[in-house]
């Protein structure tokens, strides 16, 4: 009842993109993220393809098997169980994408904790993770070292697709570069990326399109080089629909 409400939202991310989507928070951010990771499936298949395949009234697991990748916003609670060592965090994360490699036997399967935690220390070391021990709870990480092992954890997969929600919020200027050059080099790898954030400098850092969302609405797709921050700051105000003349009178 207090969500906002997405209307007339319409995108299209290619392998090799990053594409970033702007916006004041509170103005469906968070719904568009849920919708396009599965956390809230829509009836229409056809609302949300992945890699040419309809996955709108798929779940998060499906969507995963798909090539598709996460990062929600908020990290305790959320992305990560802060109670539950990293090496169980991952487990959570991938036990059915990476179900034959992680798991062995019966149906369930027996967790091959050997296998997890060179997994999880190979995760922590390409994105310098800085821990107080060999597996720690995901709690005891300081905020910019469990985001990056949560960013990390997805790159690891090398998913075809990757959403991130407000990648650097909260983290210092370190871990910020860290994961900024990472979904670079994720989509120079031949992946589509989406990035859904409010920091116009890393906006700018990443992406090569950009688009606004204001009041649940989606602007155009633009060339992130054809942007500014003030032609940004009009698409927030909702300007985008308008003539070229009515948003120069507005400027």
């Amino acid at each position: 009842p207090f969500a906002v409400a997405l209307k007339n939202v319409c995108l299209k991310v290619r392998g090799g993109e990053v594409l970033a989507i702007a916006g004041v928070a509170g103005n469906g951010q968070g719904e568009l993220f849920d919708a396009l990771s599965g956390e809230y499936p829509v009836p229409d298949a056809t609302a949300v393809s992945i890699r040419g395949k309809a996955a709108g009234n798929l779940g998060i697991t499906a969507r995963r098997l798909m090539g598709a990748g996460f990062v929600p916003e908020e990290r305790h609670g959320h992305a990560a169980v802060p109670a539950l060592p990293l090496s169980d965090n991952l487990v959570l994360a991938r036990n059915q994408s990476d179900r034959k490699t992680f798991l062995a036997g019966g149906v369930l399967g027996v967790i091959r904790h050997a296998v997890v935690r060179i997994a999880s220390k190979r995760i922590s070391e390409t994105m310098d993770v800085r821990k107080s021990g060999e597996d720690p709870a995901a709690g005891s990480l300081s905020g910019g070292n469990l985001q990056k092992y949560i960013v990390g954890r997805e790159l690891d997969r090398q998913p075809a697709v990757l959403i991130v929600n407000q990648p650097t919020w909260g983290v210092d200027a370190g871990a910020a570069s860290r994961i900024r050059q990472a979904l670079v080099d994720l989509a120079k790898a031949g992946s589509a990326v989406l990035v859904v954030s409010q920091d116009l400098d890393e906006i700018f850092e990443v992406a090569t399109e950009i688009a606004v969302i204001s009041e649940g609405r989606l602007s155009d797709v633009y060339p992130a080089h054809e942007l500014t921050r003030e032609k940004i700051g009009l698409l927030m105000g909702g300007m985008y629909g308008k003539t070229e003349g009515e948003v120069a009178h507005a400027h």
